[in-house]
């Protein structure tokens, strides 16, 4: 038994869409181009959000000395990044150290 639907929710311009409604639709990547053009529909397909990544960095915890984070911090923001970029220094200047 199906509700019956609210009337101040119905929106005669834009009415529920039946299972034949469903059916014959298309997906967006198939109709925009015929719309907008290829130009503006790859621009609004674009995948959002950041760009994947073979190695993505990790959320880890560490602690680290209150100077140490104090020294960084006084930078402004990225310091996180700082810090990554001393130790990818060590690193690298220090091939063996483990």
């Amino acid at each position: 038994m199906s509700k019956k639907p609210n009337p101040e929710l119905l929106d005669d311009e834009n009415p529920e869409w039946t299972a034949d409604d469903f059916a014959k639709a298309r997906p967006a990547s198939e109709m925009l181009p015929q719309i907008f053009g290829e130009k503006v529909a790859k621009k609004m397909l674009k995948p959002r959000g950041r760009p994947h990544v073979e190695f993505p960095k990790e959320r880890i915890n560490i602690r680290l000395s209150h100077e140490v984070v104090e020294h960084f911090k006084s930078a402004g923001e990225g310091w996180q990044t700082r810090i990554d970029t001393a130790l990818r220094q060590f690193i690298a200047e220090h091939p063996n150290a483990h």
